[in-house]
């Protein structure tokens, strides 16, 4: 079932009616047809490998050894091999949403109400991927340390502990808010434009937009990729 449900948000939204939840419909459409188109990139530029890489194969392989460094660079030697994927996967997921967001022409595809956008525009995604980093380096300091982990936050005194489990909540907050911050702004300013001086003047806008776009990804995998490395620090043991 779909229907339209009022309350205190950005925009119209298409709403999926799921039991007692609410669900984003345009977000879910969005997402999924980002990640096909990201996953039609990766399929086609590894299916022929070549030992001299060229045209898609060399993105694709620039792009493992920028996020291959990237870990071993925040995290460590040790474990950065099994942070790689989620890394990865957060960095490409991030990047193909706020670019999507900006070059294709969404408002082409015609919906009940609302109207589909990058998926990172929605605060209930930005927050689903900050609670996905929080429990990575949840994980990743218990399964390296055990309980020893949790030595973290009486380190290098006691009185540390209150800080150090607001810090906790705060990690997820000024990740998620950031991300969808900054995307919303950017849409929020190119719309504004567009509607008062159409074309020539959005287009600059549309343009820094694309950059900082690319650096809010990488700004989410690099944070995430260092949450996960001080959970497994060994100086925290």
């Amino acid at each position: 079932m779909v229907e339209e449900t009022h309350g205190l948000e950005i925009g119209q939204h298409f709403y999926w009616h799921l039991g007692q939840l609410d669900l984003h419909g345009q977000i879910f459409l969005s997402s999924w047809i980002l990640i096909g188109a990201l996953l039609s990139v990766v399929v086609v530029g590894t299916r022929r490998m070549a030992r001299q890489p060229a045209g898609l194969q060399n993105l694709l392989e620039f792009l493992w050894d920028y996020i291959r460094n990237l870990s071993r660079e925040q995290i460590g030697e040790a474990a950065y091999r099994d942070w790689m994927p989620f890394i990865g996967t957060l960095f490409l997921f991030i990047f193909f949403c706020n670019w999507g967001g900006a070059l294709v022409p969404w408002r082409l595809v015609r919906l009940p109400s609302g109207e589909l956008g990058a998926p990172t525009g929605d605060i209930n995604t930005t927050v689903a991927l900050a609670l996905l980093v929080s429990l990575a380096y949840f994980y990743a300091g218990l399964s390296r340390k055990g309980l020893r982990y949790f030595e973290y936050y009486v380190e290098p005194t006691p009185i540390m502990l209150p800080f150090k489990i607001v810090e906790d909540f705060t990690k997820p907050l000024s990740l998620s808010f950031r991300l969808f911050g900054n995307i919303m702004a950017d849409e929020l300013t190119v719309s504004v434009l567009v509607l008062l001086l159409p074309l020539f003047v959005p287009l600059p806008m549309m343009f820094l937009g694309l950059f900082t776009s690319a650096i809010q990804a990488l700004i989410f995998a690099t944070l995430a990729a260092y949450y996960i490395g001080e959970a497994v620090h060994e100086e925290h043991a």
